[in-house]
């Protein structure tokens, strides 16, 4: 956990280039990636040693895993970094095509707590990007430090907001696939610190991150038939949601606000989308077909809901209001169409489309044009957006496999596409705001 954050101004804040600031074009074309330096941070204090390498390695890996940026091998170099305050010899860091240099100090204070202070530099401008910042943190907390300080060069270089400092819940299997065992974990963004939440004696499903990242709604079998379940992270204590008998509740989500759920509720032959108030526990039901009616996502504003339903013949995408109402069908494509997810931008919905024996993870607008199809597999699905909205993942289940899953990413322009490495396999991931 990260026990102090704090801005500080640790030299003049940048001026422009004569021809505007340092900036890399995020489009939906080709992307060069921007070549920069991260030479390994100063030691500042004795006891600081056993950190600097690992927090500039993490860093590097966060930029460079987004395929916009490329690191320059230190092997290159022409000159080190012996001092964070020294004058930076730009012309050392230009002859070896660097356009940013990212310059770092790792010291501990005396109390164990570890201290980070960094700078970014326009090399051929010659100027300092913004201002520098420090973080601080407890010993434990250092990978949490390094995300920090990559999520400040990543908006900084791109203009965007960042999402290295999150977490991921999601499904961890193990076993053969006749005797699979599933249980929740949670993870840094990058499949790092795993930490199991829930043990492997019953089958989980769909785990959802509450708004503010302290809750996980979760479908459990641990009664026998699914029902859905809640889970405080910080204590690992969980609770049945509702407790309605004779049916089977599944496919849970916060809305916005973190005050409401909605979900699917199964009666008898019947599927439909209901919602529950958290704090009064008052239930309402929002679909009224005899289709099977799952998989509902709020907007980001908590105004709409966009769900799957077979209402039309084949599993399609609508949307409605968030209090229930008319639906308006958005998918039209060839295939089925499920999963669907809103952007936290709110400007797409990711899908999970099933065509011409292929999977696909695709995203479209909110009215359902300009749909684009990210990937293709045996098996692709359950997609979910990093915090910023740039970043998709998801669960793929290769042929030949037995049904195991694996986690992985793509950037929602279809570029990038990366496996997240994990212990086990991995499936069902739900990103978690940033921290």
């Amino acid at each position: 956990m990260i026990a102090a954050l704090a801005m500080v101004a640790l030299g003049h804040s940048s001026v422009a280039a004569q021809d505007g600031p340092l900036r890399i074009e995020i489009t939906e074309g080709v992307v060069e990636p921007m070549p920069y330096a991260v030479p390994s941070f100063v030691a500042e204090t004795p006891d600081a040693g056993q950190y600097v390498e690992d927090i500039s390695r993490v860093v590097a890996d966060d930029l460079t895993g987004t395929g916009l940026f490329r690191e320059i091998p230190r092997e290159a170099h022409i000159s080190t970094v012996a001092s964070f305050g020294a004058p930076v010899p730009f012309a050392d860091w230009k002859a070896i095509n660097a356009q940013a240099l990212i310059t770092g100090a790792v010291s501990l204070d005396g109390t164990g707590r570890v201290i980070v202070k960094f700078r970014v530099w326009d090399v051929f401008a010659g100027t300092e990007l913004g201002q520098g910042m420090q973080f601080t943190a407890t010993t434990d907390g250092w990978r949490r430090l390094a995300h920090k300080v990559a999520d400040q060069v990543y908006s900084r270089l791109t203009g965007e907001s960042p999402y290295f400092d999150s977490r991921v819940v999601f499904v961890s299997e193990t076993g053969p696939k006749n005797a699979r065992a599933k249980r929740l974990a949670i993870m840094d963004y990058d499949g790092a610190n795993v930490q199991y939440l829930t043990g492997s004696d019953a089958i989980v499903l769909a785990p959802r991150f509450s708004p503010g990242g302290e809750r996980v709604l979760y479908t459990s079998y641990a009664t026998g038939s699914p029902r859905i379940h809640v889970l405080n992270v910080g204590d690992v204590q969980s609770r049945i949601f509702q407790a309605d008998q004779g049916v089977m509740s599944f496919a849970p989500r916060f809305s916005p606000d973190g005050q409401t759920v909605v979900y699917s509720l199964t009666n008898g032959s019947n599927t439909d989308i209901w919602a529950m108030d958290i704090g009064s526990g008052a239930v309402r039901q929002l679909t009224f077909t005899p289709a099977i009616e799952t998989a509902p996502s709020y907007s980001p504003d908590g105004s709409k809901i966009v769900f799957e339903s077979d209402r039309s013949g084949t599993q399609q995408l609508y949307v409605m209001p968030a209090q229930g109402g008319e639906a308006t069908r958005i998918s039209f494509g060839e295939g089925r169409y499920g999963t669907p997810v809103w952007s936290p931008r709110g400007d797409q919905i990711a899908f999970t489309k099933q065509n011409a024996g292929r999977f696909h993870i695709g995203v479209m607008r909110t009215d359902g044009s300009e749909e684009r199809l990210l990937t293709a597999s045996f098996l692709d699905e359950s997609p979910t957006w990093a915090p910023n909205g740039r970043v998709i993942m998801f669960a793929r289940e290769t042929q030949g496999t037995e049904g195991a899953s694996a986690l992985y990413s793509v950037d929602i322009s279809g570029r990038n596409l990366k496996r997240v490495r994990t212990p086990a396999g991995g499936s069902d991931p739900s990103w978690g705001p940033l921290q």
